[in-house]
């Protein structure tokens, strides 16, 4: 199994600094160019149930540190403590839990998670520095308890909002699976790297997927 180079993760200065200026720049933009579409999906939401439209939840960044995630709120309210009555029915090995007819998802977050819309709140996260536009995702406290030592490699830079795993596998592949990818990213990444995952991931907004 490939291994983190670690000199590449703890040098590269003029990498970081750029990286970060364009997650600057472009989540900037995002927010600016997204905001219709983030009034309709606020209203949809809200009509559908009554309930919040964000919905922010506990993950590991960049060394393990804990911070909020934003997104959407995809799921009725409660989903998350539902989520023990599910565990026998998740499809995914390892530090994982999916579940491809989710009874918890709304009618409107059927819509979003298959054009990854739920994800876009996202990029305020991104603007403080939490995350980056590219990178590993960032997992829940009670998933990374399960990981091997080389599991936990993934959480040795910035966490992401898309990255090569989500690219090439649209969330489709396994625990292991991801791993590896997020790994090979990481020691190969690059300024153009990322910027082609940007495109790639663009482009996967229009593409529906499964759940």
């Amino acid at each position: 199994m490939e291994k983190i180079n670690y000199r590449k993760v703890k040098g590269r200065p003029v990498y970081r600094t750029a990286s970060r200026l364009l997650d600057l720049g472009l989540s900037s933009l995002g927010l600016a160019l997204f905001s219709p579409l983030f009034l309709y999906l606020a209203i949809k939401i809200k009509l559908e149930d009554g309930g919040p439209v964000l919905y922010s939840q506990t993950r590991l960044g960049q060394g393990g540190q804990t911070f909020k995630i934003w997104k959407f709120r995809s799921m009725i309210e409660g989903a998350d403590k539902m989520k023990k009555d599910l565990l026998e029915k998740n499809e995914i090995a390892g530090a994982m839990f999916k579940i491809k007819d989710d009874p918890r998802v709304t009618k409107i977050g059927k819509m979003m998670r298959r054009h990854s819309l739920d994800e876009l709140p996202q990029l305020v996260n991104v603007l403080k520095g939490e995350m980056a536009l590219i990178g590993p995702r960032p997992p829940l406290p009670e998933e990374a308890r399960q990981y091997s030592a080389y599991d936990w490699q993934r959480l040795l830079v910035k966490p992401g909002c898309s990255g090569l795993w989500q690219v090439e596998c649209r969330n489709e592949g396994d625990f292991d699976q991801m791993v590896q990818l997020d790994i090979k990213y990481i020691n190969q990444r690059s300024l153009w790297l990322d910027l082609r995952l940007i495109f790639k991931t663009l482009g996967l907004l229009f593409k529906p997927t499964g759940m």
